[in-house]
């Protein structure tokens, strides 16, 4: 297949759990992965390298049941990183039924079901064609899986991150509950910092300011986004420099 020319190589896509539900209350909606999974296809065999790194929100969170149930922090993240397992088995599965070759790397180790995440056979793996899905966060509780996906674009050389949200952008507040919500075009991280904007997690944001890796917003719901975005088109909202 002929390749497209696209402004990246290589890109970190991060979806969370709560894209793969769709209109469900909880777990996994078979249209809306498709859909996801058909998007991530369309840029793979344009020749674009594409690293996934995904949440489990839609399974268990971590922070809202040890609040809610008592339960310990440190367990009920590891809990929630064993959601993001579930939720990566799900997409590899999808993609190789659409003749995409994956592999699932893994931040804690389970070598039954994933690979242990090694940057180097990561890399490898880009080279060779091959989409990574990274799951298990940092392998760390008390890391969110935004702050794995700023920690894996810095090590795996990503040109952009793309978080993928159910809305156009990075907004003032909530635009599905205020209609008055500013939409911003682009912002620096510190601006993104500095007015608390739910965008991802301040480590994360952090972590790619001191590394210059840009991010953008965007609604994954629209589909061909991706490709939009790759593509150098002005969709959603970016935060860089």
């Amino acid at each position: 297949m002929k390749k497209k020319r696209f402004v990246y190589k290589r890109v970190v896509l991060k979806l969370s759990g709560e894209a793969l539900q769709g209109e469900e209350p909880y777990g996994i909606n078979a249209e809306t992965i498709r859909s996801i999974a058909r998007q991530i296809k369309e840029i793979h065999n344009s020749g674009l390298e594409v690293i996934i790194v995904i949440g489990g929100g839609n399974i268990f969170r971590g922070t809202q049941t040890a609040d809610q149930e008592g339960i310990d922090r440190s367990t009920a993240d590891y809990m929630g990183m064993l959601a993001t397992v579930i939720n990566g088995l799900a997409l590899q599965d999808v993609l190789e039924r659409m003749d995409v070759v994956t592999r699932v790397q893994g931040a804690i180790e389970m070598k039954e079901l994933v690979e242990p995440y090694i940057r180097r056979r990561a890399i490898r793996h880009l080279e060779k064609n091959r989409v990574v899905i990274m799951v298990g966060g940092t392998g760390n509780p008390y890391f969110t899986t935004d702050t794995a996906a700023a920690l894996r674009a810095i090590e795996l050389n990503a040109d952009v991150i793309l978080k993928a949200t159910k809305v156009d952008g990075i907004y003032s507040s909530d635009p599905t509950r205020n209609k008055k919500a500013r939409k911003f075009d682009k912002l620096t991280y510190i601006q993104v910092l500095q007015k608390g904007l739910q965008v991802m997690d301040a480590t994360a944001v952090s972590l790619c300011m001191d590394n210059k890796v840009p991010i953008v917003v965007f609604n994954l719901k629209k589909e061909g986004n991706i490709k939009k975005i790759v593509q150098g088109k002005k969709i959603g909202s970016v935060v860089g420099e």
